[in-house]
């Protein structure tokens, strides 16, 4: 059991102050994958929470081979976002403010995978036809970071 469900266990729904990653992978035509995540059943960046004892750039490898099967080399931190507008309510109820750290991936290799519990679909998304149905949080990073 993850770091954050066992605090849930405990807390219940109350709003948690979440560290952790985005990843950004973008393909040779310069698309981004997105993940359609079963929880929301919108369309994400890959990424989740931070694990005691990791750095974000761990936090960032990690979740980037749970959620679509593939492993980044290399991964460069470019931004950081936290605040009001990063606070969300997933459908069971629990409330969290994230504070994430994005990163760029690079020297990807591996297969896409997807795993049916997290995960959905992965597709590369170009920015210019992005779908309706995107996270907030990603869609306000798509906003503000500079590929």
């Amino acid at each position: 059991m993850d770091y954050v469900q066992r605090i849930r266990k405990r807390i219940g729904t109350q709003p948690l102050v979440v560290a952790g990653a985005t990843v950004l992978v973008q393909n040779e035509r310069g698309e981004l994958l997105f993940q359609y995540r079963e929880d929301t059943k919108e369309w994400g960046l890959p990424g989740g929470a931070m694990e005691p004892g990791e750095t974000l750039e761990q936090t960032a490898v990690r979740e980037l081979k749970e959620e679509t099967g593939l492993m980044a080399g290399h991964v460069r931190q470019v931004a950081t976002y936290s605040g009001e507008e990063f606070f969300y309510r997933y459908p069971n109820g629990d409330e969290v403010y994230n504070v994430i750290a994005c990163f760029i991936a690079s020297e990807i290799s591996g297969e896409r995978r997807v795993d049916g519990e997290e995960t959905l679909d992965l597709k590369y998304i170009s920015l210019e036809s992005l779908p309706e149905n995107i996270d907030k949080r990603a869609r306000i990073i798509l906003e503000r970071v500079s590929l």
